[in-house]
């Protein structure tokens, strides 16, 4: 089992930053790929940005050159660092990670809000 807690969201204008962060404790030797996700009201959840342990990365082109996730391995922590933020990035945003077997273990979500 692998517990995963999210935090960092909040209440942000058009143009700033916000770092959200995603702690994954338990079976964490068994994870083998982490990724943030984001759903809007009446949306469906969408990818935003992934990471593999060997850190190869992928993202929404919506985020490009926007937003970068990283990885602390020993901590078992993946961070999102967004800029330039939009008011489209407002949504609830969910850590997913994912373990050999396959099993996926998601967050609670952390809300962001992009609005002047």
């Amino acid at each position: 089992q692998v517990r995963v807690v999210e935090s960092g969201g909040g209440l942000v204008q058009p143009g700033g930053s916000l770092r959200l962060s995603c702690a994954a404790s338990g079976r964490v030797f068994t994870i083998y790929h982490m990724g943030w996700y984001r759903q809007a009201p009446g949306d469906q959840r969408e990818l935003v940005a992934s990471i593999t342990i060997s850190d190869s990365t992928n993202y929404a082109d919506s985020v490009k050159g926007r937003f970068t996730i990283s990885r602390d391995g020993p901590k078992s922590t993946v961070y999102l660092q967004m800029n330039s933020l939009k008011p489209e990035d407002t949504g609830v945003y969910y850590c997913r990670v994912t373990t050999y077997g396959p099993n996926d273990y998601w967050g609670q979500g952390t809300q962001v809000t992009v609005s002047s």
